[in-house]
């Protein structure tokens, strides 16, 4: 199992869509068996059977949260996930096949055998790692997470910040609209309780989509919203030409996106965290991310669970 060690920089960078149908996205590999020589060898044999006989890597994902993962104008999976996806595939000498699932089904569907390992802007949290519940409680096996990357979480409110919003404690008394089950759901929460002791109300608007909760920071009805960085900086930088919103404060809770594997599937655990070291070793993964633009979040090697 990987050991943590520091990741390479700062902060960055979170996850919706509907139907669950099968997409094929990259091929891979048919140019016959690596060279001795050859670091990505010893990285393919150690990828399970069931993966290496059938030439495939299924990926539940959650196609609407760019530029983490977004439909282009082809109609395909595109983004930082898909990229990086298609790079680990290469590796790997095995097709990517991706599977489009809401962002609250990714872990159980996983854990049903509908696709082999979910990669979706999913942070490596506690919660996820032990299959908890909001009150604690176990509720399922919970699933190992390979990191990859690093996000932090961002601000979005109206283009020049009509309500002086920068941070956190700024946002008492007032509306905040946010993606449910993500990680800004639980920075929520806590902050729904340190407003309380103040006195000053915040209302918190949790919706099943990114895209719904900043429509209501479009329409007012929200005065803020909250979104993993990478997300957060690309709404600003291309809704209406940037003149619909921008980021404000710093970035808060840092934590890693991670792609989950199921508890127990630990040969294809480990086996993904030596592919994501050797797309960093060999320069690719640095391409990718300077590709969207995320290059701050970048992690110097894998992590197995490393998250808070």
């Amino acid at each position: 199992m990987p050991h943590p060690l520091p990741f390479r920089r700062p902060v960055l960078a979170g996850a919706v869509l509907a139907t669950a149908g099968a997409l094929l996205l990259t091929g891979c590999g048919g140019g016959g068996q690596a060279a001795a020589d050859d670091p990505v060898k010893d990285v393919r044999g150690k990828l399970p059977k069931a993966q290496r006989s059938a030439g495939v890597l299924r990926i539940g994902m959650d196609v609407n949260y760019a530029p983490v993962e977004f439909r282009g104008p082809d109609g395909k999976p595109t983004g930082l996930d898909p990229d990086l996806a298609a790079a680990l595939g290469k590796i790997l000498d095995v097709r990517i096949e991706f599977v489009d699932t809401t962002f609250d089904k990714l872990i159980p569907n996983l854990q049903g055998k509908q696709y082999d390992v979910a990669m979706s802007a999913l942070s490596d949290i506690r919660q996820r790692r032990e299959g908890l519940d909001e009150n604690g409680k176990q509720v399922n096996p919970g699933v190992d997470f390979v990191d990859y990357f690093i996000a932090g979480t961002s601000i979005v409110v109206p283009k020049g910040n009509p309500k002086g919003i920068k941070t956190l404690d700024d946002l008492c008394g007032k509306t905040v609209s946010l993606q449910q089950g993500t990680t800004q759901d639980e920075i929520i929460t806590r902050q729904v309780a340190v407003c309380a002791r103040t006195g000053r109300q915040l209302t918190a608007h949790k919706l099943d989509s990114d895209a719904k909760a900043l429509a209501e920071v479009t329409s007012g009805a929200a005065a803020a919203g909250l979104n993993d960085f990478p997300v957060a900086a690309y709404a600003a930088k291309t809704t209406d030409g940037g003149n619909r919103f921008e980021v404000t404060g710093a970035q808060s809770t840092s934590n890693p996106y991670g792609i989950a594997v199921r508890k127990g599937d630990t040969e294809l655990r480990d086996a993904l965290a030596k592919a994501v070291d050797q797309l960093i070793r060999g320069g690719e993964y640095d391409k990718i991310l300077a590709k969207w633009n995320v290059s701050a979040g970048a992690a110097q090697n894998a992590v197995v669970n490393g998250g808070i």
